[in-house]
């Protein structure tokens, strides 16, 4: 029975681990000191049979088949056949999913319960903190991962709060449960920057030195990555041929050629964004501040992968899919701060009519984790009663290939397609209902969840507890 963290973990001590990335030599910023030792479960081929499958690429198959074998996708269509050691699931009247992917979570990081003890998001000792990586803050016994994989959540990305700046480096994570994040950690996914503009930094530090204005703001962005300009020339030796990473050309000490000094953390993560090597994810809600960091990146160089929150993304469109930006939003959330104040419900429907639009429905929250797929259907939903009719098999790219492009792992998972990673949810129907229920979900193949069986239901051992007090006595 593979109830707890404990038990669960015995059987993927069994497995091999994947390869956390190719050898040789890599920027060394990219040199990951804390790598990943996530191993995917040992697993048999696993054919769904007759289920209704969005693939996550635009398209539907009613009837279809979907098999896994070797933690991979094998394929996806009408009448495959089952391999001799497959388990066959029945999809019939089920529907069959990507996994859900949540580009913004706090998870593991602000952890159930609540308290201040388990607070470990936000570094607010200074405006830009490029240095702190969140995997360093995370829990993995946090119960909230187990209850995102029973809403089906397979991969999610954990950011630093909002409260500075820059915030410093998220992380993209299986969601299995472990020990240690390394367990977690997804293999050769590209770390995230978490940058927050608005409120919440003139807030935080307004009291403490600034910046307390919308302009301090800017100035704060602009100082940081002039440094981080700063810090690329002086490392970056020669390069008559062609471009390189400065930090990738010579193993020998910076201090033998006098060719910068010593490393800096803070400058190691500025300049790996600018050298588009971590992903750059913004929390930004007005739709002029995310023009002024749209400007900002074309200064300094970056890439913007995704505004996070994005409110008023509606208002700028067009500039986001023809800029290659992604919208990471909420449903319906507004209204609730000042730089919230003009959200509309159509928010994402809009963001995703342009050609070459990226929308993704995010969370931000360890209970809207749990049904993000009912979150997309709000939106269809709002859709819908302005006239845009939005398909299931588009919605749902939403939540699963969009996501992962944000991500950078689009190449991995995100799409039932084969040689992906088979991460999988069967549903008890549309997942665009309110009664929509994630009945199996597979990562990398194997079943990690299964709501009819209790020993694939998981227990973080946080919330084993202790039993009841004795009585009858003074003991």
């Amino acid at each position: 029975m593979l109830k707890t963290f404990s038990a669960f973990l015995c059987t993927v001590a069994l497995a091999a681990p994947l390869a956390a990335g190719a050898a040789g030599t890599a920027p060394r910023f990219l040199q990951d000191p804390y790598p990943s030792t996530y191993a995917r479960l040992p697993s048999a081929p696993v054919l769904i049979r007759n289920a209704t499958v969005l693939t996550g690429t635009g398209e539907r198959l009613d009837g279809a088949d979907v098999l896994m074998r070797d933690g991979a996708i094998v394929g996806v269509g009408r009448g495959l056949e089952a391999p001799g050691d497959a388990t066959v699931v029945d999809g019939t009247g089920k529907w069959v999913t990507p996994g859900i992917i949540d580009v913004h979570s706090h998870l593991g990081v602000y952890s159930s319960p609540a308290v201040n003890a388990a607070s470990d998001g936000n570094e607010a000792t200074s405006p830009t903190t490029p240095n702190v990586w969140a995997e360093h803050s995370i829990w993995p016994q946090d119960p909230g991962f187990l209850t995102a994989m029973a809403g089906g959540i397979t991969t999610l990305q954990i950011l630093p709060g909002s409260a500075n700046l820059v915030g410093g480096r998220g992380v993209t994570l299986k969601n299995v449960p472990s020990t240690t994040y390394q367990g977690m950690k997804f293999p050769g996914a590209p770390w995230g920057l978490k940058i927050a503009c608005g409120e919440n930094p003139k807030r935080v530090y307004g009291q403490k030195g600034g910046p307390s204005t919308r302009m301090g703001n800017v100035a704060g962005y602009r100082a940081a990555f002039i440094d981080a300009t700063e810090y690329l020339k002086k490392n970056r030796p020669p390069q008559p041929a062609k471009k390189a990473h400065w930090w990738s050309a010579d193993p020998k000490p910076d201090s033998e050629k006098d060719t910068g000094g010593k490393r800096d953390l803070k400058m190691d993560t500025l300049a790996g964004a600018i050298n588009g090597d971590i992903r750059v994810h913004i929390h930004c809600y007005r739709a002029d501040e995310m023009a002024t960091m749209l400007d900002l990146a074309k200064e300094f160089g970056f890439k913007v992968a995704a505004f996070h929150h994005a409110v008023e993304a509606y208002k700028l469109a067009d500039r986001l899919a023809a800029e290659g930006v992604c919208g990471a939003m909420w449903a319906d959330w507004w209204g609730f701060k000042m730089e919230a104040f003009d959200g509309i419900q159509e928010n994402v429907a809009l963001v995703d009519r342009p050609a070459g639009s990226c929308a993704i429905v995010h969370s931000d929250s360890e209970e809207g984790i749990q049904r993000l797929n009912q979150e997309a259907a709000k939106v269809m939903a709002h859709a819908r009663l302005a006239g845009i009719e939005i398909a299931p098999e588009h919605a749902i790219e939403w939540v699963t290939r969009n996501a992962a492009k944000a991500l950078g792992i689009l190449d991995k998972t995100g799409t039932l397609e084969p040689g992906k990673m088979a991460d999988v949810v069967v549903w008890n129907g549309t997942p665009f209902s309110s009664y929509a229920q994630a009945e199996q979900v597979y990562v990398d193949g194997a079943r990690v969840y299964d709501r009819k069986d209790p020993s694939r239901q998981p227990v973080s051992d946080f919330l084993l507890g202790q039993g009841a007090a004795p009585t009858g006595g003074v003991r």
